[in-house]
């Protein structure tokens, strides 16, 4: 007969981790399940990146995060959670996907491909990285696309095109550039993203400007072929020849783990889901919701330094139910 857990955490990214360490911290039993490696997401993103916040804000557990930068970089992230990860031993199982989850009675079982596990609570902190936002065009599925960017080098002295113009698709326009890459962008508004990072935005324009990264304004990528794709501009389709499209189109939710739970969204393109905005507990009893998931299509609005707070108010709900 397997423990029952109070609390099986299903997602070890950051929100994750710091739901482990509050549990750990009230007596409660508890495990992570991750499908991927620790702090997944972070892991992809791009090798370079720069985080907007400073590091205290993505302080975890109490433990100090030092940069040697004004703004941490990914690699200083992925040491100081794994260091959060070592300090409070805690109890996490990587590359363990959630396949079902089913309601018994009072409690609930959890199947992954490597073990069965039954918890009081579930506790949902599952991000929004893993699924990309498609274009849902002709040509979308060939291996030159790219919904994740990593190296630039990779990209040297390729046509590049990226798609977007929010931090992501900035970045990679950037630094692809810098490594030989003739780079077009393709923005669908008639700017670039009012969110892009404040010290990197001078820069993007200033290439477009200038010509060395060209950008079609008002415009919408509609086909990729082999060699080539087809771009819808103000003044009509023209096509550029093309060895990689980097499609920065944005990331959402794993919407269907949300309905297979039972866990309602709001009717519209927001796709809230349903939660107690005191506890954090969805329309499903037992189950919460934690980090940037509870914002459903608007990734933007829960970051890991405004929604570090959900773990602990979880906690006070779970211990609360249990007195």
């Amino acid at each position: 007969m397997n423990q029952l857990l109070d609390i099986l955490i299903i997602g070890g990214g950051p929100i994750g981790l710091a739901c482990g360490i509050e549990a750990k911290k009230a007596g409660l039993s508890y495990l992570i399940v991750e499908k991927g490696c620790l702090v997944n997401s972070l892991y992809n993103y791009p090798l370079n990146m720069t985080f907007f916040s400073t590091s205290e804000r993505l302080e975890i557990g109490g433990l100090p995060f030092v940069s040697l930068n004004a703004k941490p970089t990914r690699s200083e992230a992925l040491e100081y959670y794994r260091r959060v990860a070592t300090t409070y031993s805690l109890n996490i199982h990587l590359f363990e996907e959630v396949l079902s989850v089913n309601r018994i009675d009072n409690a609930f079982s959890i199947h992954t491909p490597k073990k069965d596990y039954k918890a009081k609570n579930i506790i949902l902190a599952t991000g929004f990285y893993d699924v990309p936002n498609l274009m849902n065009i002709p040509g979308e599925t060939l291996p030159k696309v790219r919904h994740y960017y990593h190296d630039p080098h990779f990209y040297a002295f390729q046509d590049v095109l990226v798609v977007g113009a929010n931090n992501s698709s900035v970045d990679a326009a950037l630094e692809t550039y810098r490594k030989g890459a003739q780079v077009t962008m393709v923005i669908r508004d008639e700017w670039i993203g009012k969110r892009v990072k404040y010290w990197v935005k001078p820069d993007i324009e200033n290439r477009i400007k200038e010509g060395s990264i060209k950008a079609y304004f008002n415009s919408n990528l509609t086909a990729i072929r082999e060699h080539e794709v087809d771009i819808q501009t103000p003044e009509g389709k023209i096509t550029i020849a093309n060895d990689f499209v980097l499609a920065m189109t944005g990331y959402q939710p794993n919407f269907s783990l949300l309905q297979k739970l039972g866990i309602t969204m709001s009717n519209d393109l927001k796709c809230i889901p349903t939660y107690d905005h005191e506890t954090m507990e969805s329309n499903q009893e037992g189950i919460y919701l934690a980090g940037v998931v509870c914002g459903g299509m608007e990734t933007h609005k829960w970051f890991i330094e405004n929604s570090r707070v959900h773990a602990g108010m979880i906690m006070k709900a779970i211990t609360d139910s249990l007195s």
